[in-house]
């Protein structure tokens, strides 16, 4: 691994490396934020952030969440849990797991953040660790500064185009994270007598999503009541119907960016009412608008 990618972050200024379209600034609160896919790690996405006001509402990830804590501290809602990750710390969320994040301290928090794919690191348990099947991790918060260095490093091989030393790192990285922290997850079983009616009514909502009905409707067309339907589906999905809806439209919109639909026109086909209403949700569950986050994936 070369010398100068294990580096600690200084992260003074909070500032991104590099400069460009795809960095979001708030001359106001003094926030940054640049949310982009390199080319030299097809697939992953990387985040490098500096929030003070900053406040995520609950919602979920396809991909897993490794967000190395440069600066400050990070206080997130992970399960019924309160927990904070600060300088040196990685917070570390499985994908399909509701979570929230706000500052910790007045100061805020400056993290560099990496999405892996779930496949990707499946790839990598079996080939280092012969882990197959469903992996993950076990805490929401780990104290490994050196593994945080490394986080570091692969936004630095990343911005410098280094592919061969961020695809390295990333590795090295996963492999470490997985061996100290991680292991098998087995799929939770539904275990309340609505889980079914849950799933069904998310198979509704996703099948509806531009035009869903309402909770009392909802529940009629499954055959229950609204408050057990709304009981069943907190305690499978760890939120409410209208969340986990609002945070669905966000994931299906960011796939109607990837694939390039103009922002103004995924908000509709999600069914958000226009776009500054998908701005308003996509920038509390990504992170920056709708708008930087296409111009980050595309560069």
């Amino acid at each position: 691994m070369p010398r100068g990618h294990a580096v600690a972050e200084g992260d003074r200024s909070g500032a991104p490396a590099e400069e460009g379209p795809a960095v979001g600034r708030n001359r106001t609160t003094g926030e940054r934020a640049r949310y982009w896919q390199p080319a030299a790690l097809p697939g992953v996405d990387l985040l490098h952030a500096r929030y003070l006001h900053k406040s995520f509402s609950r919602h979920t990830h396809e991909s897993f969440v490794f967000a190395a804590i440069t600066e400050g501290v990070e206080a997130f809602h992970y399960g019924s849990d309160l927990v904070h990750a600060g300088p040196g710390q990685i917070a570390l969320v499985n994908p399909d797991t509701p979570h929230t994040g706000h500052a910790g301290v007045p100061e805020g928090w400056t993290y560099r953040t990496i999405y892996p794919d779930p496949e990707l690191i499946r790839s990598i348990a079996d080939d280092t660790l012969a882990l197959r099947g469903d992996v993950g991790f076990t805490q929401p918060v780990v104290d490994d500064p050196y593994a945080a260095r490394l986080v570091v490093a692969v936004h630095r091989a990343a911005e410098e185009g280094n592919a061969l030393a961020a695809d390295s790192l990333l590795r090295l990285v996963t492999a470490r994270l997985l061996r100290s922290h991680g292991g098998r997850v087995a799929s939770a079983a539904p275990r309340a007598a609505g889980a079914r009616d849950a799933a069904r009514a998310r198979a509704v909502l996703e099948e509806r999503m531009a035009d869903p009905p309402t909770l009392e409707r909802l529940a009629a067309e499954l055959g229950t009541s609204p408050f057990a339907l709304l009981r069943a589906f907190r305690t499978a999905y760890g939120m409410p119907p209208h969340t986990w809806l609002t945070d669905a439209r966000v994931r299906r919109a960011r796939r109607l960016l990837d694939a390039g639909l103009p922002p103004a026109e995924a908000a509709v086909a999600v069914g958000f009412t226009d776009q500054p209403h998908l701005n308003r949700h996509f920038t509390r569950s990504v992170g920056v608008p709708p708008g930087a986050y296409q111009r980050g994936k595309s560069r």
